[in-house]
């Protein structure tokens, strides 16, 4: 019998977990032979039509989430047509909660597996293998299973979470994940010790974890492969914090080249936490931290068990003595959470330092208790993923509007680590909550905003700049943003935006040979690249947080070349070296590749005052 397990991913980077897992728990049934498809809900229909019908599989099976069911739907309805003797099934999250509706909207899918799976579909397919042209019954279907017969829909009967985790055989050790993607999922632990409304882990009881012996074997098979990042997907990896540290210290010890992302709750650090946190090299750990709003009645009325001011305490300890990369998440529309409440909880992120604020639309996820506050409070949320709110009681369809524009700023802005100090200048006299709710507005009335090129942001963010801030700080704004500038991308004349020109004279016409040698003889340059410099003063240091006031010349090296990207070190111009390890008078940015490419290889200084 051959059974094919696809879906499709947001992006071609992610690697799926579900559908290895899946396979690695029916491996040792005789008679099964199982295929892995995967690809992007951005691949023609067709295309990936014609690849699922050339299978020729008896069983095709589909992992659902939000971002794919609309399209999956639609794949499964066509590949029935062309061969209806294949039995196709469903299973994710998006279908587990409302399995009977699912199959009565959707006349192509003939099982819904629902909940966790592994168990569930081994039972399943030694079932098909054992029953051959027998019709399925009520008292043989597995329990976790609802179908279709010729009189109806039947629902499934409950199944028991997977006491012991170790049951299911590691899809790892059996080499069945695509660890070239540049990303890979990976779970320690199933279920969340909170029950929050708008969550479908609120949904299970307790949290269950794989052993330990079992998590190291194969964290050490990802570090040995070298995946780029490693995404855990427990939903609070830090619920116990002795385990979360024996964790941590196994990654530490081991790893030199992946990234590894957790999903924690702050609030639940300790001081021993941190302590071995601090030990992070900067990048290596990335955190995903839900403050989700900052009212505390809010959080309550969604039965998230949290306490605000302690979880931001514990982010201002990560961003000020460790090398983690901090995300901090909102979610807006929350039940009593109106827009000045938004943006009271979004002030409150700034002062902590987070690498990146995300923000999005409470989403009324099937299945979750959110549904049915939702309509006790008189919400409007899309009938179709992602069950977007429209309005709630206290934040009109308008406003979420303008919170969606206020997201997409903080991503070009904020996010992308363009203008942090042009940002850092702002919030000496604006409030950066107001300052974005603002530009939010301003940028409405701007034309041709879907632009987004570096010269078109930084102009943007210099006129709004002039607009909205006070006389006395347009001089120092503008400093700043030169220098927010040189650090991203080369000033060449057609780069340049408007703020550059007219004021102040050149600081130099060009560099002593010797000075531009003595930089260079002191950095690993990559074979092949292509070497700018560029010289400009200013009026305080920025390399330093806060600046340094009065004025400074600089140099920014700049060095890019096939595969690399945009890699600029800044120098002052009295002491053309880098100073040991730790040290701020040399500053290392990595971004992303530049458009800009130079005709030859070679130097070039130039000058901006």
């Amino acid at each position: 019998m051959k059974i094919l397990l696809t879906t499709l991913h947001a992006k071609y980077i992610h690697a799926s977990l579900a559908l290895p897992c899946l396979k690695a728990a029916t491996n040792k049934i005789d008679g099964i032979q199982s295929v892995i498809r995967e690809f992007t809900v951005n691949e023609h229909r067709s295309t990936v039509l014609r690849e699922l019908a050339a299978q020729k599989a008896d069983v095709v099976a589909f992992s659902c989430y939000i971002w794919n069911i609309e399209a999956i739907t639609r794949l499964a309805s066509d590949l029935k047509k062309l061969r209806p003797e294949t039995l196709l099934v469903a299973g994710g999250p998006e279908v587990s909660y409302s399995a009977e509706e699912f199959l009565r909207d959707n006349g192509a899918f003939d099982f819904v597996i629902c909940g966790e799976g592994e168990k569930t579909w081994r039972e399943f397919l030694a079932l098909l293998l054992q029953k051959g042209d027998s019709p399925i019954t009520t008292l043989s279907i597995p329990a976790g299973i609802a179908y279709r017969n010729k009189t109806g829909i039947v629902p499934a009967r409950e199944r028991e979470a997977i006491e012991n985790l170790d049951d299911i055989p590691s899809p790892f050790a059996m080499d069945l994940v695509d660890t070239t993607k540049p990303l890979v999922y990976y779970e320690t632990s199933r279920g969340c010790p909170f029950s929050c409304a708008f969550c479908l882990s609120s949904l299970e009881k307790g949290v269950r974890s794989f052993s330990m012996q079992r998590i190291h074997a194969d964290l050490l098979y990802l570090i040995q492969k070298e995946v780029q990042v490693v995404k855990l997907v427990d939903r609070t990896f830090n619920y116990d914090a002795g385990r979360a540290n024996e964790i941590w210290d196994f990654i530490l010890t081991h790893n030199r080249t992946s990234t590894f992302h957790f999903e924690i709750a702050a609030d639940l650090l300790t001081k021993e936490n941190i302590r071995t946190l601090t030990r992070v090299p900067a990048g290596m750990f990335r955190f995903e931290i839900g403050v989700q709003a900052t009212g505390k009645e809010t959080l309550s009325r969604v039965s998230r068990k949290s306490d605000p001011d302690r979880l931001l305490a514990a982010v201002t300890r990560l961003t000020e003595e460790t090398g983690v990369t901090v995300h901090l998440d909102l979610v807006a529309g929350l039940p009593g959470e109106n827009f000045s409440g938004f943006l009271a909880s979004l002030g409150r992120l700034f002062p902590v330092n987070p690498h990146h604020i995300q923000v999005e639309p409470l989403k009324v996820l099937k299945g979750s208790p959110m549904v049915e506050i939702a309509i006790r409070e008189g919400y409007a949320f899309s009938g179709t993923p992602p069950y977007t709110i429209l309005r709630t009681s206290a934040v009109s369809f308008d406003e979420i509007g303008h919170i969606e524009e206020i997201a997409r700023l903080l991503d070009l802005f904020f996010n992308s680590r363009r203008f942090t100090r042009s940002l850092a200048t702002v919030e000496d006299y604006l409030a950066l909550a107001g300052f974005f709710d603002t530009m939010a507005s301003f940028i409405k009335k701007e034309p041709g905003t879907g632009q987004v090129s570096l010269k078109y942001l930084f102009d943007l963010m210099w006129r709004f700049g002039e607009e909205i801030l006070p006389p006395a700080a347009i001089s120092t704004f503008r400093d700043a943003l030169c220098y927010d500038f040189c650090l991203g991308e080369y000033p060449s004349a057609g780069l340049l935006p408007s703020f550059f020109t007219g004021e102040g004279k050149a600081l130099k016409s060009s560099l002593p040979r010797q000075t531009i040698d003595a930089i260079l003889a002191r950095m690993e340059i990559p074979s092949g690249s292509r070497v700018r410099t560029f010289t400009a003063r200013f009026l305080s240091d920025y390399r330093t947080t806060p600046p340094v006031k009065g004025p400074v010349e600089l140099i920014f090296v700049y060095l890019s070349s096939s595969g690399r990207g945009l890699r600029v070190e800044v120098f002052p111009l009295n002491q053309p070296q880098p100073l040991p390890e730790g040290d701020s008078s040399a500053v290392i940015q990595q971004q992303p590749q530049s458009p800009y490419q130079p005709d030859k290889l070679g130097l070039k200084t130039e000058s901006i005052t």
